[in-house]
């Protein structure tokens, strides 16, 4: 009895420790991922809007029909990224995710607590060959480094009502995702002259 009621738990245990396996490991290798479906209809550095969710529509999972979204698939390996999205009437929220749909940071309008949401995307490399500038705040400016070179930028305005989602939809179509051109670069201190002894 003893005998049957361990291999019971240890098939138990064998089966849990797969199922955890499987389910972690299923993001890093499925073919079909977001952004591999994402990659022919979005350009790169720049936002695009998706359709609008309905019963026919598998784009994307569990989108939602009083939402109107849009995706920036953006590579950082050319320079950081400038992210303006101006808010909708209602709410707008931005989500950034991995090349590996992890999700790393997110924000809404109601937390950047302006009319439109802007900030800098960036790699931490990039981040900390910014030159620091004392007028500069944290506040004036929000820089996000993202733990990867590429992934994806969502963007949603919520309509609470069917006649308001052109509105929504206008707010996401001003929105930019572009490559900062000109970038300032950290000067290296200068070296000090060293006493003779």
């Amino acid at each position: 009895m003893i005998r049957l009621a361990f291999t019971v738990a240890a098939g138990v245990l064998l089966g849990l420790i797969v199922h955890l396996v499987s389910v972690l490991a299923l993001p890093k290798i499925a073919s079909e991922d977001a952004y591999s479906r994402l990659t022919p209809l979005t350009k790169l550095n720049a936002v695009t809007q998706l359709p609008l969710a309905d019963p026919g529509n598998t784009l994307m999972p569990y989108l939602d029909p009083a939402f109107a979204e849009a995706i920036c698939r953006y590579d950082l390996s050319t320079g950081p990224i400038k992210l303006k999205v101006p808010v909708s009437q209602a709410y707008t929220s931005v989500s950034f995710y991995t090349r590996n749909e992890r999700a790393y940071y997110a924000i809404n309008d109601r937390s950047a607590g302006k009319k439109v949401i802007e900030l800098d995307l960036m790699t931490e490399a990039q981040h900390e060959a910014l030159p620091e500038d004392e007028d500069i705040t944290a506040a004036d400016r929000l820089i996000i480094d993202s733990p990867t070179a590429t992934g994806l930028i969502v963007m949603k305005a919520l309509a609470p009502e069917p006649g308001l989602m052109v509105q929504a939809q206008a707010s996401l179509a001003a929105s930019s995702c572009s490559v900062q051109a000109d970038q300032p670069v950290k000067q290296p201190e200068p070296s000090r002259p060293q006493a003779r002894r």
